[in-house]
């Protein structure tokens, strides 16, 4: 659909919306289900009433995703599903589809991972259903919603909208209480296995339990999402006021938490240099979801070298492959730090509170 304009307002991600006036009035249809040559899958425009041959006509509101990136990643798939919901908030009428169909560099997809797939069912009240296009000739949509820009233009004010109900919609589908805030400041330490896992994980993990100790009103969780359902993820995250973990997928999670709640991120060592602003996803996730990136570890340019060390995307492999060490000085004060930040933002909050100027999180879900 490269030959196609997006439609973009002022708030939302580029879309194209069929049937609609920039369609001249008429829908979509596509033909190919190949998932290893895009080239060999195709589309269409036809008028309602002269639909091609042999081409089935499906009824009510598809959204057909076109991404760069894969749906199993779940920082990749959110991205790829955030702009529908957006969408759906905007339209009104809090209408869920009847499908998804899924493209990766034009070709198809036929499912979403597990984590992605649950936060959507969550969202819009029922499980996804992906569509195969293994019919016999072309299939044309009676409504079709084509989003293949991710976030795109979609504004600061907007994304914190579509956080702020997905967030709701997890807590609601998992049960998890939407209540008054824990007293206890809950320290979340999540954990990777392999690369951008820690060198000495157990000296890591011993810092945090110490100063967190030190502390009355703390309660440390240590935890690998690899290890944890969605909705244990879901739970963990609204008991959590501090994320702390190396830099990976399992960041995406940081939404979850209350606004204004803390992240602090790890990066082994050559990411600065090579990584390129791909780097920096979970910091602006940060910004778009309404938390405080409390800054990053990045290991120092000590250790074994990269073999090839004139071919920058060979290091950057090599580097990414790598795994985090840690200075016990630097991350205490780093730990003690923002622990004390956020024992200020209570405070502030419940002047806030006192004052009538504070955010208020609505009582009910956005759609419910």
């Amino acid at each position: 659909m490269s030959s196609l304009n997006d439609t973009t307002t002022s708030s939302d991600s580029e879309y194209l919306l069929f049937p609609s006036n920039s369609s001249y009035g008429r829908l979509l249809c596509l033909t190919g289900r190949h998932s290893n040559d895009g080239g060999r899958n195709s589309y269409a425009l036809a008028w309602p009433d002269a639909i091609p041959p042999g081409a089935t006509l499906l009824a009510g509101l598809t959204f057909v995703s076109d991404t760069y990136y894969d749906y199993h990643n779940i920082w990749h798939g959110l991205s790829a599903v955030f702009p529908f919901v957006g969408w759906h908030l905007r339209n009104g009428t809090c209408e869920a589809p009847a499908r998804w169909v899924l493209y990766h560099w034009g070709e198809l997809r036929l499912g979403m991972g597990p984590w992605v797939g649950s936060l959507m069912w969550a969202t819009f009240g029922e499980r996804v259903h992906v569509d195969g296009l293994d019919r016999v000739g072309p299939t044309c949509f009676e409504r079709a919603l084509v989003f293949r820009h991710n976030l795109g233009a979609m504004g600061r004010e907007k994304r914190l909208e579509v956080f702020d109900v997905l967030r709701c919609k997890a807590r609601a589908y998992c049960n998890v209480s939407q209540g008054a805030p824990d007293k206890i400041i809950g320290l979340t330490l999540l954990l990777r296995t392999g690369p951008r896992s820690f060198k000495n994980e157990s000296g890591v993990v011993r810092i945090f339990e110490r100063e967190c100790g030190k502390m009355d009103s703390c309660r440390l969780t240590v935890a690998r999402s690899d290890d944890l359902s969605f909705c244990d993820q879901v739970k963990l995250m609204s008991e959590t006021d501090i994320l702390a973990s190396p830099h990976g997928a399992q960041l995406t999670n940081m939404f979850l938490m209350e606004r204004d709640s803390s992240v602090m991120e790890f990066y082994p060592r050559g990411w600065l240099e090579l990584a390129g602003v791909g780097q920096y996803v979970y910091k602006w996730e940060a910004s778009w979801s309404g938390m405080r990136h409390q800054g990053a570890w990045r290991d120092p340019e000590e250790g074994e070298e990269c073999p090839n060390p004139k071919d920058r995307g060979d290091c950057f492999s090599f580097y990414k492959s790598g795994k985090i060490g840690h200075n016990e000085t630097f991350l205490t004060a780093w730990i003690v730090d923002v622990l004390n930040q956020e024992k200020i933002r209570r405070s502030q909050e419940a002047s806030s509170m006192e004052s009538g100027n504070h955010y208020v999180k609505p009582s009910k879900c956005p759609c419910s």
